[in-house]
């Protein structure tokens, strides 16, 4: 195994370990009482951002889905752990992809954080409505609530990533912003 393979591991993990902490410090129940509010985006998008590819999507879900466990809403792992890979791995190839035009970082994570929530709202209006069998009418109520999550957690995730920008950790090329060679 590589050195460069075995970073993005230790990285991953981390980030793993980090989104789960991030979605279980601050929990506030959602509409309906199925489910929470949470920061645990803010790390997903930096698992985009800092690792990107397979392994950030890979530390998103399962740190995200191990939150979920450990919370007690163990009927919300499946959903979140695909939710939240999906959101992670989205955010990577909009920012990997455009990032060769020469947009400016601030603008290129908005860009790329946007169409990541909305994977967030919309999956988990789907999850609610048909895999828990609660109906579209009692899931609506939650999309508001996850637009504010996810808002939030984009404002976030942008200011950490700024406040992150001349740290050892992104000079050592391991962003998703500093080298094409994630997997």
């Amino acid at each position: 195994m590589e050195r460069e393979q075995l970073n993005k591991i230790v990285y991953s993990a981390l980030m793993a370990a980090i989104t789960c902490i991030a979605t279980m410090v601050i929990r506030v129940p959602s509409v309906g009482g199925i489910g929470y509010v949470n920061i645990g985006d803010t790390a997903v998008l930096l698992c985009a951002w800092l690792i990107g590819g397979i392994y950030g999507a890979f530390a998103a879900g399962i740190g995200s889905g191990l939150a979920d466990l450990l919370a007690g809403y163990a009927y919300y792992v499946p959903g979140t752990f695909v939710i939240k890979f999906a959101m992670a791995l989205v955010a990577y190839l909009i920012y990997n992809n455009l990032k060769r035009i020469g947009i400016a970082r601030p603008v290129l994570l908005v860009i790329s954080s946007i169409p990541a929530e909305l994977v967030m709202i919309a999956g988990y209006f789907l999850y609610k409505a048909l895999i828990l069998g609660k109906g579209f009418a009692a899931a609506l109520p939650s999309v508001f609530t996850n637009m504010i999550q996810g808002v939030t957690c984009i404002i976030t995730a942008i200011l950490v990533e700024l406040a992150l920008e001349g740290t050892r950790l992104i000079k050592r090329n391991i962003g998703t912003g500093r080298n094409n060679r994630n997997v």
